[in-house]
């Protein structure tokens, strides 16, 4: 059976010429055997707004696409980490991903799988790395105020005064310099615990 190949082709600008990067795409995949349907954006790379892009990894999600090629990978990936997580994402609903121009980016291979895997290595490292460090300001900041939250310590107290007078929780949130989640967070446990 044949690979069904997502061909996704970016022009940074209406007046590139969008027929190259489609007909060298077609023409890799022909030879290959593949059945291609194109996904073509016509705009900058830095515009978050890339609706066939989306398009492309809906149908990857959906289990419609077995291989993603692509001309160059600045057509496709913004930035490295959004390099890393595509990738990930790619390896793990086992899609293969073929950059044209970039030597060695092709993990239909076992070179280009290799790759896959020591990207989404590093993926999972700096989420580690981040997940470290959010339970190590959450612990310093429990150190320090003695809470978790945005609220201050004693704030309970005064939220519940100000309550009690009648005023709002935006009023309130205004004058103590907190958000009105905090506010009402604080009237909920103190209506939980009196």
């Amino acid at each position: 059976m044949s690979r069904r190949c997502g061909i996704y082709v970016r022009v940074s600008t209406i007046d590139q010429n969008p027929t190259m990067q489609p007909e060298e795409l077609t023409e890799y995949a022909a030879a290959r055997g593949w059945v291609v349907t194109i996904y073509e954006d016509r705009r900058t790379g830095t515009n978050d707004k890339r609706p066939e892009l989306q398009r492309m990894l809906a149908d990857a999600r959906a289990r419609r696409l077995d291989v993603i090629l692509c001309w160059k990978i600045d057509r496709i990936f913004r930035s490295f980490s959004e390099l890393v997580n595509l990738l990930q994402l790619f390896v793990d609903l086992r899609v293969d991903f073929v950059s044209l121009k970039d030597a060695g980016v092709d993990m239909t291979t076992s070179s280009g799988r290799l790759l896959g895997h020591i990207l989404a290595a590093f993926a999972e490292f700096e989420a580690s790395i981040i997940r470290q460090r959010v339970r190590a300001g959450v612990q310093s900041k429990i150190r320090r105020t003695g809470r978790w939250g945005s609220g201050k310590a004693g704030d309970d107290d005064k939220i519940a005064a100000l309550k009690a007078q009648g005023q709002s929780n935006r009023a309130i949130a205004r004058e103590l310099g907190v958000s009105e989640t905090t506010v009402r967070r604080s009237l909920r446990r103190r209506a939980t615990h009196p």
